[in-house]
């Protein structure tokens, strides 16, 4: 099986080249794809220093419109794919915990559940939400991580689950998508960490955002499912 890994990335230097060649490292993986969503800094010229092919968008599209661009590039080439954030670093090796039940065909999708880290987080309103809505449209799937980008899904997962909802939205829509299809989600610990959220303005500016764009995917999956 070909594995093609995905890694949407804007304004990202700091931890590109540590993320890229993590994933490099995962067995199995073939290519490792990094889309520029209209950084503007160095992060795309570094992703390519880091041996990753690059797709760089012309402007910022969000994270929903990055992963369906890299998607596109990697379809017909390419098994599963792997999502994964760009700020992972080098815990991004971690990834192959999430291939593995995969390509065992023991799952369709599997989600990474990371360990909380310490001082980080809003109230959870983001999190509830997605919780509630993944449940309430995806047959009473109770998610322990309804927002992990980090994700496994074989090619019948992503035609089912795709395409991507707009913005922070993204996860979300392909949880319930996938369920409601049928497939097989699995969530899996697995011991990554990530540039987390603050409690600053900037942390809460962030999560405001999310809450908009969990709450508009799942709108328009309810309209999906009225059709």
């Amino acid at each position: 099986m070909r594995v093609a890994a995905l890694i949407p990335a804007h304004d990202e230097a700091e931890r590109i080249t540590a993320t890229v060649s993590a994933a490099r490292s995962i067995d199995g993986v073939d290519r490792v794809l990094v889309i520029d969503d209209g950084s503007r800094d160095a992060t795309g010229t570094l992703a390519i220093g880091a041996g990753a092919e690059l797709i760089t968008l012309p402007g910022n599209v969000g994270k929903g419109g990055a992963l369906q661009a890299g998607l596109d590039a990697v379809a017909d080439d390419v098994d599963i794919v792997l999502l994964l954030d760009a700020d992972l670093g080098e815990s991004a090796s971690e990834a192959s915990h999430l291939l593995g039940p995969v390509v065992r065909g023991e799952a369709d999708m599997t989600i990474a559940i990371l360990p909380r880290p310490a001082g980080s987080g809003g109230f959870g309103l983001v999190k509830g939400l997605a919780r509630r809505g993944i449940a309430a449209l995806g047959d009473g799937f109770e998610a322990q991580a309804p927002l992990s980008g980090q994700r496994a899904l074989n090619r019948a997962a992503w035609r089912a689950a795709t395409p991507f909802a707009s913005g922070y939205g993204a996860e979300v829509a392909l949880t319930v998508r996938a369920l409601q299809a049928g497939s097989r989600v699995l969530e899996v610990p697995v011991p990554m960490s990530h540039a987390a959220t603050g409690k600053d303005l900037a942390g809460f500016a962030h999560r405001g955002r999310q809450f908009v764009h969990v709450l508009g995917a799942l709108r328009t999956l309810v309209f999906e499912r009225r059709r």
